[in-house]
């Protein structure tokens, strides 16, 4: 007998559905996957957000309050800290009691650990399950999950995370998977920092990109992001799998999280920078392989810099 029965290939068996609310980049191919096993019941702030969910069958909520009414597991993939508490200030509390909240967004570890306590509360259990993976992992499946809470929650939750990602380890109690993944966000955005540095480099050294891309991808140092990230820079295709805007706010994460501990994080706040001035150039809805963009202003501004004592000793005048 299946031990989590709402976990089902044919789930009009089921009688309570799973809830997922926040449909952006990341949770709508997150929810699409979750609902190939389980009946869902979906809420967005943007409501259209829900139709291609609809569409597949998801009952789309009327509110978030509806969703906990109805599901016994949330799961939440909101932006951010303020849109997680403007979203859950609408659910009353005694809708929360026997239920998990699952949440799935990249937040401060020290709201997460005040979030999990108000749910507790309330007389729910709490879950952190973070991943890593950007869009198209979403879309396929193969996000890997981090996961914290007491041991019989994550029992009942493993197993929906698994529908969405390839792989989920357990770090124990709440913080620890969030601050798990501002570790591997680390890891993360000074790579493709760096693979940008690398690229810009390449350029005003009048190198074939293609050449160095080719180079890249067959070395040690080659990986999925690599790869995916250098395809991007030398196409000079800017769609987002991980947008500019929320790898700022991570990287805001990871520098906020280090000073409160009192880590040196000296690598990322370069990166926090750079992300910053990339979005200041009109980057917003652009990758964060976009980021070349911030580097590429540097440049120039460096050598208008430069050429500046010239033209004022010189008059303007070139020879």
């Amino acid at each position: 007998m299946n031990a989590h029965p709402w976990l089902s290939s044919t789930p009009q068996t089921t009688t309570s559905p799973v809830g997922f609310i926040g449909l952006g980049l990341m949770g709508s191919a997150m929810a699409a996957n979750l609902q190939k096993h389980v009946p869902l019941a979906v809420w967005n702030r943007t409501l259209t957000a829900c139709d291609p969910l609809r569409s597949a069958g998801a009952i789309v909520a009327p509110s978030a309050q509806a969703v906990f009414e109805d599901a016994a597991v949330v799961f939440i993939m909101l932006s951010d800290e303020i849109a997680i508490d403007a979203v859950l200030m609408t659910v009353d509390p005694d809708s929360i009691r026997g239920r998990i909240v699952v949440l799935m967004s990249t937040v401060a570890p020290s709201f997460s650990e005040e979030f999990g306590h108000r749910v507790r509360e309330a007389g729910g259990n709490y879950v952190e399950a973070p991943v890593s993976g950007s869009r198209q992992p979403a879309i396929d499946g193969t996000l890997v999950s981090m996961l914290a809470g007491d041991d019989s929650a994550l029992d009942d939750v493993e197993p929906l995370i698994r529908t969405m990602c390839t792989t989920a380890f357990r770090c124990g109690t709440v913080p620890s998977a969030l601050t798990m993944k501002l570790a591997v966000n680390t890891f993360l955005i000074t790579l493709v920092t760096g693979l940008a540095e690398a690229f810009h480099f390449a350029e005003t050294n009048d190198l074939d990109p293609d050449l160095l891309r080719s180079i890249l991808d067959v070395g040690p140092m080659a990986s999925a992001v690599s790869r995916a990230k250098s395809a991007k820079i030398t196409a000079e295709d800017w769609t987002p799998h991980a947008a500019i805007p929320d790898v700022l706010k991570n990287s805001r994460l990871v520098q906020g999280h280090a000073q409160r501990t009192g880590n040196a994080a000296p690598l990322m706040e370069v990166c926090t920078a750079l992300y910053a001035e990339a979005e200041s150039l009109g980057r917003s809805g652009d990758d964060m392989a976009a980021v070349i963009a911030a580097l590429r202003q540097r440049t120039r501004a460096a050598k208008g810099a430069r050429a500046s004592p010239y033209d004022l000793n010189e008059g303007g005048h070139h020879d």
